[in-house]
């Protein structure tokens, strides 16, 4: 992994924690949710007209991921109803890349070094530690197999994307047509579950929806580039550094408990990213 696109990723992560900050900060988070997914949909839109129209299997592996995407859209939503910021994330964003990475050595999709290996394990552990006041302080612990539900579609549109904009050969074009086709999957769905209670209220709501769209947009973008450069396991769990940034964003803005435990896993989660560097 080049300098290069390990800044990036580290970048995208920021973004990605930003966002599900910003979601999270709605009353009700499956209105976020829509309203994000709608400014993907309407930021794909605008770059149509300047990348290439999909070929052959690009296609199959658009509408797969548009569909992964949209499970991982409810299942979010869903346990960011139940829990903080700084416990829903890191459960949801820490399983994928021990899931992809077993994925990725079984199916030899890519080839990993010793330390590559080792960074993501460590990252796991912290992620464990992170997570597991979720049994100690009396939080919903429905949150948990949402949360879950959440890491195995990450894992799996993660490698979805990395292998389908690889088939593409345009990360712009390929995350920007995704993203239109996870819209078309996800309106219909949350609508048919939640009605009119998901539908925004006031400009403010609309202004943060899409702010928290533009930053995915890019963020994703940025990922997916970085996948067909390095290996996707390797920029998964890069990515998933973005867990102590949304650790420091729910406790600065969303007064979340910050004990030991949690500082500890912070501290494990930054030493699985320096391996995963070096």
């Amino acid at each position: 992994m080049t300098g290069l696109v390990f800044s990036s990723v580290v970048f995208a992560a920021v973004l990605h924690a930003s966002w599900n900050a910003l979601v999270k900060t709605g009353q009700n988070k499956q209105s976020g949710m829509l309203l994000l997914t709608l400014a993907h949909g309407f930021f794909g839109l605008c770059i149509l007209p300047f990348v290439p129209v999909p070929q052959g299997a690009a296609w199959l592996w658009l509408t797969a991921s548009g569909l992964i995407h949209m499970f991982y859209q409810l299942f979010l939503g869903f346990a960011y109803e139940r829990g903080d910021l700084s416990r829903v994330y890191p459960i949801a964003r820490g399983a994928a890349p021990l899931i992809v990475l077993i994925v990725s050595l079984c199916f030899g999709i890519d080839s990993l070094r010793g330390l590559d290996l080792l960074g993501i394990l460590v990252l796991g552990i912290g992620i464990v530690l992170m997570a597991h006041g979720v049994f100690r302080s009396g939080e919903d612990r429905r949150l948990i197999p949402l949360a879950l539900g959440s890491a195995v579609a990450t894992a799996g549109y993660s490698l979805v994307d990395g292998l389908g904009a690889r088939v593409m050969g345009d990360a712009l074009a390929y995350v920007s047509w995704l993203l239109i086709f996870s819209a078309v999957f996800y309106t219909p769905v949350i609508l048919a579950l939640r009605g009119r209670s998901v539908l925004p209220r006031g400009g403010g709501q609309v202004a943060l929806g899409f702010l928290a769209g533009f930053a995915s947009f890019i963020a994703y973008a940025i990922v997916v580039w970085a996948m067909t450069e390095a290996p996707i396991a390797l920029v998964t769990a890069l990515r998933e550094s973005s867990i102590l940034f949304a650790m420091l964003l729910g406790w600065f803005f969303f007064k979340d408990p910050m004990g030991p435990t949690k500082s500890l896993a912070g501290l494990v989660i930054v030493a699985g990213v320096v391996l995963t560097r070096f």
